[in-house]
């Protein structure tokens, strides 16, 4: 994580200060490290990930040391340490789903987008990922649309639907997508 340069600071905004000082209250006055994990999702949602600047500057904000925020964003694969597409599709290929066909479900994206996984298309909007267990697995092959929106039994027809569907909204007027 160090490159012996001192991070530049990020600067929150008064708005964002707020809504961390809103998840902080949560927890007793000396556990305000609890917070993390809330604070990076605020983070991400503003910024669209969380450089390791952001980190530091929450560091400093729940009193903590720089390397344990980090540990946390580095842990969890919900939080993106770079920019990531507009649509961030999470495909989970763990062993109940990849018997039910979560690998081809990958495959066929990254085909479809003309990706690997890991990769974004050169237009900003996919990054595709492997994720591990959603807890869906019933419901394999599952997926998650930027971490939030979950998807059930995506066969491939479902899949080309799907990445069309998101492709119509760009364009689309605000509230649309």
């Amino acid at each position: 994580m160090s490159t012996g340069q001192p991070l530049a600071a990020v600067e929150f905004s008064s708005a964002t200060r707020q809504r961390f000082a809103r998840e902080v209250a949560k927890y007793p006055a000396d556990q305000a490290q609890s917070a993390v994990m809330a604070c990076l999702a605020i983070i991400q949602q503003e910024a669209g990930f969380v450089s390791t600047a952001a980190e530091a500057s929450l560091a400093g904000y729940l009193g903590m040391e720089p390397i344990a925020v980090h540990e946390v964003t580095t842990f969890y694969n919900m939080y993106n340490q770079q920019p990531t597409g507009r649509f961030k599709l999470n495909v989970c290929t763990n062993l109940p789903c990849q018997l039910r066909d979560g690998q081809n479900a990958l495959h066929h994206l990254e085909h479809k987008l003309g990706i690997r996984m890991g990769e974004t298309t050169a237009d900003g909007l996919f990054t595709l990922q492997q994720s591990e267990c959603l807890g869906a697995c019933a419901d394999s092959p599952v997926m998650l649309v930027n971490d939030r929106h979950m998807c059930s039994f995506m066969s491939n027809d479902k899949l080309d639907q799907l990445i069309d569907g998101l492709k119509s909204t760009v364009g689309a007027p605000q509230g649309q997508s």
